[in-house]
């Protein structure tokens, strides 16, 4: 089978040498990919700008930069996977409009106008076709699990891995994640803090276990 993970940040370009980003390290989607790939699927990791290598030569990779980049990719491939997971940290927002050179600093203040980026869960979402099964991601502060839930329904995605900022040593940046997985069922299976290689192994037996 054909899974297509997306991991990492995007990078929203202000001008040549600033970027509008977040702390995300690519390893929780990279872990996904290497746990399906031991699995025996065909990994297709479209990844923003992280420092991370590939293990297991069952992975493709396309690496992106921008929130826009990473949507053309997803819309590109979507269609020929029968899973997809999408880990990524993509921003929301994005600048109108991007300097061709650096912006110098002359007052002390500057605006800069945003627009928002597509959503590239909900668009995969709309498209996917009987068969298919989509899981997302949702990293809250607050009301996480109502969020969580909520964001599954409006996406139309059959799984939703819910971590929190709140909790220590899960999130961005860290070895080691606490998450709950929720299901369209309203099944919800809780994962104690552990190495993200054994999370994203516990993630991709769910997600056998639904496609038996």
């Amino acid at each position: 089978m054909r899974v297509l993970i997306t991991a990492g940040p995007t990078y929203e370009r202000i001008d040549p040498v600033r970027f509008i980003g977040n702390h995300s390290t690519g390893k929780m989607g990279f872990a996904l990919a290497e746990a399906f790939a031991d699995r025996g699927f065909d990994v297709l990791l479209i990844a923003g700008p992280v420092h991370i290598v590939t293990v297991n030569p069952a992975i493709k990779r396309i690496d992106v930069v921008s929130a826009d980049d990473m949507y053309r990719a997803v819309m590109q491939h979507f269609a020929e996977s029968d899973v997809a997971v999408f880990c990524a940290a993509v921003a929301d927002f994005t600048p109108t409009v991007a300097a061709d050179r650096k912006i110098k600093r002359k007052t002390d203040d500057l605006v800069i106008r945003l627009k928002p980026t597509q959503d590239i869960a909900a668009a995969a979402g709309r498209q996917k076709r009987q068969g298919q099964f989509i899981v997302g991601f949702a990293l809250e502060t607050d009301d996480e699990e109502a969020n969580a839930v909520d964001k599954m329904q409006r996406k139309n995605l059959d799984m939703i891995v819910l971590n929190s900022l709140n909790d220590q040593g899960a999130g961005f940046g860290y070895d080691t994640n606490k998450v709950t997985v929720i299901e369209r069922n309203g099944r919800r299976t809780d994962f104690p803090l552990q190495s993200k290689t054994e999370v994203a192994r516990r993630i991709v037996e769910a997600v056998v276990e639904k496609l038996a």
